[in-house]
């Protein structure tokens, strides 16, 4: 029974895995509307701008940040959240990231929250998995993920997934310079696509399973991550060139239709400026570490309490406009906290 359940266990991991590279597609959207804002609003009205805003219920999210921030200033935090529609049931926040990004010190950091993990959530009065506060909705979420570390969460980005390839084509697709020659099957059709090593130009389809493939990739997650960066940039990179302005309806029409953000219309040109100065700096990943448990039949992943309290510090320091070599040793990356 127990060797049953360890196979559930980790056939689930590898389906979260997979859905995690999409949840970055919410912060590929949310630059290339940014990017495309500066052209946008002299091009067409606000309207579809504004079917991304939705603001939250700050009364129930304790603590909350109320200063304005400057974004091409201020350290802030981002949180992702990636929405699964469950047929006939409630959204659950299936994927979430947090970002948390100084201007003045060039840092950035990205905690991935496990789907599982075992938290309480202040707008459900219990202890529960993170998935499940997204059915307080958006709020809930903030609130629990503040909960978990302690920090203030300034802005968040939802998307469902749907918009990725519809970005994509409405670019008239990308370029990308391919590592290596590989076969990766395309979805819906589920024919096979082979990716020459240099540069290809993908459509939506395509660069959806180039974003995917991990199988065939000789350096496994590291590789899928560094391909997940480069169409990040292809995509801002198309999405804020010149020749893109005539696509703004189209691509912000797509935004509109799968991203919701309380990041106000009128800051998305920060936002760009923000990601100009930032573009070239490495990423800087803090894993939650913990261990799976069973709570009256129930699997969690159970956050361990010196991992949360360095993620806490070291945040922290990044809010603070303090450098974190000093919160964290470089000879001291214990099993608590591991940064890549």
């Amino acid at each position: 029974m127990k060797d049953s359940r360890t196979r559930r266990r980790m056939n689930k991991r590898r389906r979260t895995s997979k859905t995690k590279k999409f949840f970055i597609t919410s912060f590929i959207i949310m630059l290339v509307a940014a990017g495309t804002y500066a052209a946008y609003i002299l091009y067409t009205a606000n309207s579809i701008a504004n079917k991304t805003y939705e603001e939250i219920d700050r009364e129930k999210i304790p603590s909350h940040r109320t200063e304005k921030i400057k974004l091409k200033e201020d350290p802030v935090t981002i949180l992702l959240i990636g929405l699964e529609n469950q047929e006939g049931g409630k959204p659950r926040s299936d994927v979430l990231m947090l970002i948390t990004i100084n201007p003045k010190t060039k840092e950035t950091y990205l905690v991935s929250i496990p789907r599982d993990t075992r938290t309480y959530i202040p707008e459900l009065g219990k202890n529960d998995k993170i998935t499940h506060s997204y059915y307080g909705g958006v709020s809930s979420t903030v609130g629990a993920v503040q909960e978990l570390f302690d920090i203030p969460i300034d802005y968040y980005v939802t998307t469902n997934f749907q918009g990725f390839e519809d970005i994509v084509d409405s670019l008239n697709g990308i370029t990308v310079d391919v590592p290596f020659t590989f076969k990766a099957q395309l979805t819906g059709s589920l024919a096979w696509k082979t990716y020459t090593e240099g540069e290809m130009e993908l459509n939506g389809n395509e660069a959806l399973a180039y974003v995917r493939m991990r199988k065939s990739d000789p350096r496994g997650d590291m590789g899928r991550n560094d391909r997940q960066k480069q169409v990040i940039k292809a995509i801002v990179d198309k999405g804020t060139s010149v020749g893109s302005i005539t696509k703004v309806d189209d691509v912000l029409r797509d935004v509109g239709e799968n991203v919701k953000t309380n990041l106000p219309t009128k800051d998305i040109l920060s936002f760009v400026q923000l990601y100009n100065k930032m573009k070239s700096t490495e990423v800087q990943t803090l894993q939650l570490e913990g261990y799976d448990d069973y709570i009256n039949s129930v699997y969690y992943f159970i956050p361990k309490e010196e991992s949360i309290k360095n993620i806490n510090t070291t945040l922290k320091a990044v809010l603070e406009n303090d450098s974190t070599s000093s919160s964290i040793d470089t000879d001291e990356k214990n099993e608590n906290v591991s940064i890549k």
